[in-house]
């Protein structure tokens, strides 16, 4: 059994949902991940390489001097590359609507939407993303949402619909909680720190930050993270804001740990109306105050709670802010984040889902599949009826 997976994002872009939870199907399914097509000055190819997950990533190359019928195109990769490589057992697995354009042709034996953001908000998105989403949502077997908030604007159009809102990796992150050594980008900055780490892009207050840097010029304020559908021109240049680039998953606890606060400064837009930001839990479980924009999922789940700072404004945010500042026992604040996240994994994010799949699986095969096998035996008794 294969799991074919059609992505609007790069796969070493941002360490995000597809990687957390594809990485784990990895262990028990062979999956194979086609990013979005790029154009070049050869003949039509792919370019495939398997990662350090064991996931199959797979990108097509078009070439640019051929003009237009992408989609017909992507298709003809498609069938060569099924083919080469032996894919006839799958599950069709889509993060993008608009992947239907060359895959219709396609015969899986599930198809599973996971709708981790509402695309169709998105800065530059395509006029026709809706109607694709509708008809990709037709066509599935299962839908999940990444969030509550996208779950309940949804929750209508499907009648086999679940919210998987966005988990966390709290070994990796809890890391941060003992780091004491800067990396070398970091090192020379001052305290108070205050930082953000994630996808630099239309999503965020960017007239917030300036006010914040302006009104605590001897606060700095530290961003990580790639910058994409923005110009470089448009982020505020104070001198006391400092944009450190993209960083490789693995090195986020070093940088986290020495900062004092972490940020969402997130603006309040249709891009963000049903965001459910993975670095909330995160950067709790990396055991640093948060203050964040009113964003519906975070409210409801960690600013009821009191786990996370709501506020609108600057001056809310430096309100939060110094009294997180003047706070030097966060032992009971971090007892109660402990016991919030205690359940919360992407292994049990995963694991849920996976049960999922196998009951589409188990209604669409002559032989039922007992649902209580371990995922292995289940896989295998699909492939050998026992």
């Amino acid at each position: 059994m294969d799991i074919v997976c059609f992505s609007h994002l790069r796969w070493n872009f941002v360490y995000q949902r597809p990687q957390h939870l594809l990485s784990r199907f990895a262990h028990q399914y062979r999956v194979f991940y086609f990013e979005e097509p790029v154009c070049h000055p050869r003949e039509d190819s792919f370019i495939l390489s398997v990662n350090e997950d064991d996931v199959i990533v797979i990108t097509m190359q078009l070439d640019d001097r051929e003009p237009g019928d992408h989609e017909r195109r992507q298709e003809k990769l498609l069938t060569d590359i099924f083919s080469k490589y032996n894919i006839s057992n799958y599950i069709a697995w889509y993060y993008t609507p608009l992947a239907l354009s060359f895959t219709q042709h396609l015969e899986p034996r599930a198809i599973i939407y996971d709708c981790m953001d509402e695309l169709s908000a998105f800065k530059f998105a395509p006029p026709d993303i809706r109607a694709a989403e509708a008809e990709l949502i037709e066509k599935s077997d299962l839908v999940f949402t990444g969030g509550y908030s996208l779950y309940e604007a949804k929750k209508k159009t499907h009648h086999n619909i679940h919210a998987f809102p966005s988990s966390v990796d709290k070994d990796h992150f809890s890391q941060a909680r003992f780091i004491r050594e800067d990396p070398p980008d970091q090192r020379n900055i001052p305290h108070p720190r205050l930082g953000f780490y994630g996808v630099l892009d239309e999503r965020l207050d960017i007239d917030l930050i300036r006010e914040l840097a302006e009104k605590r010029p001897w606060w700095q304020f530290i961003f990580i993270g790639p910058l994409a559908k923005i110009e470089k021109e448009s982020l505020p240049q104070q001198a006391n804001i400092h944009y450190l680039g993209g960083k490789n998953y693995k090195e986020l606890p070093s940088y986290v740990g020495s900062w004092d606060i972490a940020l969402m400064p997130f603006a309040q837009n249709e891009s963000t109306r049903f965001i459910s930001p993975t670095k909330t839990p995160e950067y709790l479980s990396a055991g640093k105050p948060v203050i964040s924009t009113p964003i519906k999922d975070v409210i409801k789940f960690y600013g009821e709670n009191e786990l996370v700072h709501i506020a609108e404004t600057a001056d809310e945010f430096i309100m939060a802010a110094e009294q997180e500042l003047s706070n030097h026992d966060k032992k009971e604040w971090l007892q109660k984040v402990d016991a919030l996240l205690a359940g919360d994994s992407w292994d049990a994010t995963w694991q849920s889902m996976n049960r999922l799949v196998r009951a589409v699986l188990a209604k669409k095969t002559t032989m039922p599949i007992p649902l209580n096998l371990p995922a292995d035996e289940a896989v295998n008794f699909m492939k050998t009826g026992s």
